[in-house]
């Protein structure tokens, strides 16, 4: 039977000039699984490592019970490349390998004659080694590391000859071989591929304890979550239901902000029109009688002017608190704006030219020994879906679409403009404001684009602010989306768009991808995305001959639309 429980009471963690968690409660039952989501850099990291007793919170308590231990597998392996990956398999089943340890002392104990006590200690340690089945454990070690890729990887190997996705991958082997009751998992789904992916989710769903995931995978969470659990603003809200639960509940709070504030804006337009109203009345009543002339017909006057000011009074007291206490409308939705179908001939009153021509046109293609193309043409509202093994030439493609590298050989036409999101890092100045990395190279003033960029919903107002250099990989590359989609392009290039992204985030993003009017080439590992992007499919080899020769194109329709 299992008795883990995981709970959070009143948890703070601060770091020098900023609260990452702020007074977070919530509890999993035995058996739960969460998947834990939020921004990057909201401080989904920074609670795993607390629940695994890797940092300690500056006040409330985290309690973990869990008898049948915990498996902890962070973002980076803690092992310094000279280390091995027999060093990297123990570090994985540390908790186990010290159940070992204690085993064998306790049967050195029964060797100098049967103490009943001494007998129980090790029946105990037995009954729990043999739960975990700490016998077959380096075995399935090797199980798990031919399913995720690894298959024969040599226990003398030394980390430092591994890329960042096979030591992840080792360390997650590590971690599922150990069978621990409890099981946090800090973006598990990064570096693998779709069939080891799915491998790992049986794992999971089979697996009988609690597991706590942080991740940006819909469908992981989709498929493996009973729970969601969003930090947002250093605080944690709880989702039941799974994802398809989390999407209804968040578009049911979308609804009900955007009701308050219709309810809001109507109360101050009423309250408003009631003060000029009566405001108007009163300068229309003729003004109190002189005292001589006293009589019925003043004394209704003055009534009805007091009544009159009392009224214009309290409505501009109401207008006052509904003007010092704002309801903030939701954010709008994200929208990709296309200069397709808008450009006019000034003078015959005509679609240009460059709006007749494909979005993209190219011939006999090659880059070095990256990149072979024999032709590719995409329409002015197509669709292109580019897949393939690393170092197949995805981004060199994208970066030849968007006139950032030439080719060696054959012709690239791009007629229109072109939005370009990149997977690597833009090179942002580290003092630019995020208003600032934001307008720059456009026109108008910092007002202006602290409005268009606050209406986006990608920053709340005092992150407007912070310096380029001191926001996360997630929030730098939300300035890059930003940017995006407010500057209207024929040609989107995507490469990676939903990394670092909140699936919240990522849900508007495709919404807008649906509504784009233009042509799009999208690169992406990203599941839901792939299987419901429209149009086109073209797979890039593994290696490219010396010779070019046409990637494998799968035809379909050109989604999107219609003119």
């Amino acid at each position: 039977m299992h008795t883990s429980q995981l709970t959070l009471c009143s948890v703070t963690k601060r770091y020098p000039g900023r609260t990452v968690l702020d007074q977070v409660s919530f509890t999993l039952k035995p058996g739960e699984k969460a998947g834990l989501i939020g921004d990057n850099g909201a401080g989904k990291s920074t609670l795993l490592g607390l629940v695994a007793g890797q940092e300690r919170p500056d006040s409330g308590e985290v309690t973990v019970t869990a008898p049948g231990g915990v498996g902890f597998l962070p973002q980076a392996v803690p092992l310094p490349p000279t280390a091995t990956v027999q060093d990297a398999v123990d570090l994985a089943l540390a908790d186990l390998r010290a159940l070992e340890s204690e085993l064998r002392r306790a049967e050195r104990a029964l060797a100098g004659g049967e103490d009943p006590a001494a007998l129980a200690a090790y029946a105990a340690l037995l009954a729990r080694y043999e739960a975990r089945d700490g016998y077959d454990a380096d075995r399935r070690v090797d199980i798990a590391l031919h399913h995720l890729g690894l298959p024969g990887l040599g226990r003398e190997r030394r980390l430092g000859t591994l890329s960042g996705g096979e030591r992840s991958r080792l360390a997650l082997a590590g971690v599922l071989a150990g069978r621990p009751e409890v099981l946090l998992l800090d973006e598990p789904t990064n570096d693998l591929d779709d069939q080891a992916v799915q491998w790992l989710e049986t794992q999971l769903r089979a697996h009988r304890g609690t597991v706590l995931a942080v991740t940006h995978d819909r469908v992981f969470l989709e498929r493996l979550t009973t729970t969601v659990l969003e930090m947002e603003e250093g605080r944690v809200t709880r989702y039941g239901d799974g994802y398809s639960g989390y999407r209804t509940a968040k578009a049911g709070e979308r609804r009900r902000r955007l009701q308050e504030y219709e309810e809001w804006r109507c109360e101050l337009a009423r309250n408003e029109r009631l003060a000029d109203g009566h405001a108007a009345r009163l300068s229309a009543i003729p003004r109190k009688a002189p005292l001589a002339n006293f009589g019925h017909g003043g004394f209704r006057a003055r009534g009805r002017a007091h009544g009159a000011t009392a009224r214009i009074r309290n409505a501009r007291e109401r207008v006052e608190r509904l003007t010092d206490n704002p309801v903030a409308p939701p954010p709008d939705p994200l929208v990709l704006t296309a200069r397709v179908g808008t450009t006019k001939d000034a003078a015959a009153g005509t679609r240009s030219a460059s709006e007749e021509l494909p979005a993209v046109r190219l011939s006999g293609v090659r880059v070095d020994d990256r990149l072979g193309l024999g032709s590719l043409t995409l329409g002015r509202r197509g669709r292109l879906l580019v897949t393939g093994p690393n170092g197949a030439g995805k981004t060199t493609l994208l970066k030849l679409l968007a006139g950032e590298l030439r080719p060696d050989k054959g012709s690239v036409r791009v007629p229109g403009t072109v939005g370009h999101l990149r997977q690597d890092e833009t090179p942002w100045p580290p003092d630019l404001t995020v208003t600032e990395a934001f307008g720059l190279g456009r026109t108008g003033s910092a007002d202006e684009h602290a409005d268009a960029l606050l209406a986006l919903g990608l920053f709340r107002p005092a992150e407007l602010r912070l310096r380029m250099g001191e926001l996360s990989y997630g929030q730098r590359r939300r300035v890059d989306l930003a940017r995006l989609v407010s500057e209207p392009a024929d040609l989107l290039l995507l490469d990676e768009p939903t990394n670092h992204l909140s699936p919240a985030l990522v849900e508007e993003l495709e919404e807008a991808l649906t509504g784009y009017a233009g042509a799009i080439v999208l690169v992406t590992h990203d599941r839901a995305l792939r299987s419901r992007f429209p149009g086109r499919h073209l797979e890039l080899p593994e290696s490219t001959p010396s010779d070019v020769a046409p990637a494998t194109a799968h035809r379909g329709p050109e989604h999107g639309p219609r003119p």
